[in-house]
């Protein structure tokens, strides 16, 4: 089933127009985004995703409308696991708590154009290869279960290789320099090390990406359906982070839900080219279910513990 070209269209000037509006009026001063502006935007955010999906319902019928919201609940979810490494990233580095907008912002429009590369190549990959599948189910099986196991590591930028890359071509300054990436020194230019902390973050991303854009494949084959929930999901990643950030203890067995999550929907994968169906409602249920159960047990026996 084909898009036509105008809701791709209107869709990126729809997005450009919030991000110009985001950088542009609303945070146009740099400050530190406190709980309830990250709190509000995060709403903005969900209720703009949910009016989409209406949007997407009228015109593909329910079940695109299904596949867009179980594949932006997946990405959103899974965006909480970026969370955690963006806080790491940002107390190795002590980044002011003003200028961490910023570097999510661009760093955020890079994961954009990542992520859509990535998308167009895995539907090109399954519509012209059904056989890849089975790659890509079983990548996320064993991503599910390694992350089920896997015990938390410590973030050492110092060994990004993205990081080594670039120190090769352009020296980096000992100290910050306000909001600024890039500053002339005795006419020389420097990076800063908050240009650092955007390699790394973009760096980031693109690991998450390997993960991510299999797991909604696994749910829509349709290229509009995939990159829109994505890209949704990606935009409402910043004032997510700064709405949980303080409150990483509530979230303790989170990272064990989207361990089943993807286990889950790896299996998802694996069933359909045997041609055994999940029906969307029942995915959209079970992995609801499973973050919901995640997120009540960390609440609960947080409070038991006090």
């Amino acid at each position: 089933m084909g898009t036509s070209i105008f809701f791709w269209i209107g869709f990126h000037l729809f997005i450009f127009i919030m991000l110009a509006l985001d950088l542009g009026v609303f945070h146009k001063n740099t400050h530190k985004v406190p709980v309830k502006e990250a709190v509000v935007w995060s709403a903005v955010w969900i209720s703009l995703a949910l009016l989409f999906n209406l949007f997407v319902f009228f015109e593909f019928g329910k079940i695109k409308a299904l596949e867009f919201l179980t594949g932006y609940v997946i990405e959103y979810s899974l965006s909480v696991d970026n969370i955690f490494v963006f806080i790491l990233i940002f107390s190795y580095f002590a980044v002011n708590d003003q200028y961490q907008h910023k570097i999510l912002f661009w760093g955020i429009l890079g994961a954009l154009i990542m992520r859509g590369v990535f998308i167009f190549t895995g539907v090109a990959l399954i519509n012209r290869f059904k056989w890849i599948v089975i790659i890509f189910g079983s990548f996320l099986v064993f991503t599910g279960v390694r992350m089920l196991f896997q015990k938390e590591e410590k973030v050492d930028p110092e060994k990004n290789p993205v990081v080594k890359f670039f120190r090769r071509f352009l020296p980096v300054t000992s100290s910050m320099h306000g909001d600024k990436l890039i500053i002339i020194q005795k006419r020389r230019l420097y990076a800063t090390p908050l240009f650092l902390v955007l390699l790394i973050i973009e760096s980031s991303d693109l690991i998450f990406a390997v993960d991510s854009i299999p797991a909604i494949l696994a749910i829509s084959k349709h290229t509009f359906i995939v990159y829109t929930s994505n890209i949704f999901a990606i935009l409402g990643l910043r004032s997510l982070y700064f709405a949980i950030a303080g409150m990483m203890g509530y979230f303790r067995y989170l990272k064990i839900g989207l361990a089943f999550v993807l286990t889950f929907v790896g299996l998802k994968m694996l069933t359909s080219y045997l041609h055994f169906e999940i029906p969307i409602v029942t995915a959209l249920g079970i992995i609801i279910s499973i973050l919901l159960v995640s997120i009540f047990a960390s609440v609960y026996i947080k409070s038991e513990q006090k």
